[in-house]
C-alpha cells in the first residue's frame, strides 16, 4: 500500500485547516500556542468537548462511536494541520490515541458502549498505569497486584509517571493476578475510575517547573469485575496491542510540532546572528535531514496494512525521533547561547526553545529508553538472542 494525498485528500486537508484555524482565533483563541501540559486544564477540557461536538476528536474510529471513518491518509492530514494551527497538545490523548484503539481492538461490545461515546465526546479523560518504580522501560516486572472479591477486583501497589492523572477521570492498569508469576505471564488489563478513596495521586514536579507527572497510589482500589480488558492473564497481550497504537497516526502530528520547534531554531539563529557559524548551520541542516527522514518512515511505516503489531520500521522509531529531539534541543541551546540559560522569577517560566532543552532530557528515558529499544530492535526485529533474564 502506498500513502499519498490526492486532490480530495487536499480538500479534506483544507477543511480541517479553517477549522481549526478559525477556533484558534475565536473562542479558543486562549489557548493557541501553550506548549505545557499542564497549562489551563479547564480550558483544554472545554476544547476536547468541542472536538468532539464537531466530531473532531477521534476521526479514525468507526462512525457509531463518535469519528468519522475517517482514511488513514485524511488522519495523517489531521494531525498536520492540528499541530500547523498551533493547537494545544491533547489532554486526552492518552483516551484517545491508545485507550479507544485498545476497547476497540479488544474491549466487549457492553465495554465498547460504556467507554467511547465519552471518550469521544471529551468527557472522560484517560491516563496510563503502566510503569511502576522497578519497572519503567521493563514493563514485565510490574509488582501492582490484582485479586478477584466476588464481583470486584481489588487493586493494591504503585504506579510513577502517570502523565495527567491529577486531571484524569479513568486509568488503565495492568497489574498482576496470578499470585507468584513473573515477567510477562500473569499480568491482567483494568479500567479503573481514579476518584474513589483508593487511589491517590501526589505530583512530581520536572526539571523544567512543570508537573505532568504523578505518582499513583492503589490502596484495595476497585473496579467492577468487568472492567478488565480481554481475559485474565491477558494483561502482557493487550499491552503490547496498545503500544502497537501508540506508534501510529499521531507519529504525524508528533513531527509537524517538531518542524514549528525546529523553524523557532532556525528564526532565532537569523535574529541573533548565530546563522552565520559554519557549524550552527551545518547542524541546523542535519537536524532538517534527520526531520525529513522520519517524515518518509512514518508515512512508509503507516502504510502498512496490520496495524495490530509492531512490526521493524515501528521498532526503530522511538530512538530514532528521541535522540533527534535530544539533539534539538541541545542545538536550540547552542544557537541561543547564554540568554537561553536565565528566566525570571523563582517561579520561573521557561520559553519554547529552553523549555525544549529541558523536557527533551526525558525523550530518551520514557516510552522505554533507548537502551531497551536497541534490545527490542535486536530481538525482536532482526530475531538475535535475548538478553538473559532472571524473571524467565
Amino acid at each position: 500500500m502506498k500513502l499519498g494525498f490526492s486532490a480530495a485528500d487536499e480538500q479534506f486537508r483544507a477543511e480541517c485547516a479553517d477549522w481549526l484555524n478559525a477556533e484558534m482565533a475565536g473562542e479558543f483563541r486562549d489557548i493557541k500556542g501553550i506548549t505545557k501540559l499542564t497549562a489551563s486544564p479547564e480550558r483544554r477540557k472545554e476544547w476536547e468537548q468541542r472536538l468532539g461536538e464537531a466530531r473532531w476528536g477521534c476521526i479514525g474510529w468507526p462512525s457509531q462511536w463518535g469519528g468519522r471513518d475517517a482514511t488513514l491518509a485524511q488522519q495523517v492530514i489531521f494531525a498536520e494541520e492540528y499541530a500547523r494551527a498551533g493547537v494545544p497538545g491533547r489532554v486526552n490523548h492518552i483516551g484517545i490515541e491508545l485507550a479507544g484503539p485498545t476497547i476497540l481492538a479488544f474491549g466487549t461490545p457492553e465495554q465498547q458502549q460504556r467507554f467511547l461515546p465519552g471518550i469521544a465526546a471529551g468527557k472522560t479523560i484517560f491516563c496510563q498505569g503502566f510503569s511502576e518504580p522497578g519497572a519503567g522501560s521493563d514493563l514485565a516486572s510490574v509488582r501492582t497486584k490484582a485479586r478477584l472479591e466476588g464481583n470486584e477486583w481489588v487493586v493494591n501497589g504503585q504506579k510513577i509517571w502517570t502523565s495527567l492523572a491529577h486531571i484524569s477521570d479513568w486509568i488503565f492498569v495492568v497489574s498482576r493476578s496470578e499470585e507468584g508469576s513473573k515477567g510477562p505471564k500473569g499480568l491482567t488489563f483494568l479500567m479503573m475510575e481514579i476518584d474513589q478513596p483508593g487511589i491517590e495521586i501526589r505530583g512530581i514536579k520536572q526539571i523544567n517547573g512543570d508537573a505532568e507527572f504523578n505518582e499513583t497510589f492503589f490502596t484495595d482500589a476497585r473496579c467492577p469485575a468487568d472492567s478488565l480488558i480481554g481475559a485474565v492473564g491477558d494483561g502482557w497481550k493487550i499491552a503490547m496491542g496498545l503500544l502497537a497504537f501508540e506508534r501510529g497516526v499521531s507519529t504525524l502530528g508528533q513531527q509537524m510540532g517538531f518542524r514549528n520547534e525546529l523553524d523557532e531554531i532556525i528564526a532565532a539563529a537569523k535574529a541573533n546572528g548565530a546563522a552565520s557559524d559554519p557549524l550552527i548551520r551545518q547542524r541546523i541542516a542535519k537536524a532538517e535531514i534527520g526531520l525529513r527522514l522520519m517524515r518518509y518512515g512514518a508515512l512508509r511505516m503507516l502504510s502498512q496494512t496490520d496495524h495490530s503489531k509492531i512490526d521493524g520500521a515501528a521498532l526503530t522509531y522511538k530512538i530514532q525521533w528521541a535522540s533527534w529531539r535530544r539533539s534539538l534541543g541541545e542545538l536550540a541551546m547552542d544557537v541561543l547561547g547564554q540568554a537561553g540559560e536565565v528566566a525570571e522569577g523563582a517561579e520561573y517560566e521557561w520559553d519554547t526553545l529552553p523549555n525544549l532543552f529541558l523536557y527533551s532530557r526525558a525523550d530518551t528515558i520514557y516510552g522505554g529508553t533507548n537502551q531497551i529499544q536497541r534490545n527490542l530492535i535486536a530481538e525482536r526485529g532482526l530475531g538475535m538472542p535475548r538478553e538473559p533474564r532472571g524473571d524467565v
